[in-house]
């Protein structure tokens, strides 16, 4: 699986971004695709992931309701829209994508895009 993340860039403080994660090679069930955060100094941090149908989904809580994880069939991607950024929401966003279910996929997972800067300040 080759993932290529995009769509980072700088925002104000209340604005939104979408970020795309286009997949290519061996795409599909039972694969599940994720957006994680790392700012400097931090860990990398789980955001949301999906099925490849599309079918479930799972966040973090300290997103849920401000990001939405969906999926394009048709273009194998993945989006990432994030509502309401928060200069703490700073950080280089990465997409991965495992063999796994939409709650175990970690920061373990096997295959990553190579992450897309959001920077958010006024």
């Amino acid at each position: 699986v080759q993932l290529q993340a995009s769509g980072g860039g700088l925002v104000q403080p209340g604005g939104s971004l979408r970020l795309s994660c286009a997949a290519s090679g061996r795409t599909g069930n039972p694969y599940v695709v994720a957006w994680f955060r790392q700012a400097p100094g931090d860990q990398r941090e789980f955001l949301a992931s999906i099925t490849w149908s599309g079918s479930s989904t799972h966040y973090a809580d300290s997103v849920k309701g401000r990001f939405t994880i969906s999926r394009d069939n048709a273009k194998n991607t993945v989006y990432l829209q994030m509502n309401s950024l928060k200069p703490e929401d700073t950080a280089v966003y990465y997409c991965a994508a495992a063999y796994t279910t939409v709650q175990k996929i970690s920061a373990g997972a096997p295959y990553w895009g190579q992450g897309t800067q959001v920077t958010v300040s006024s």
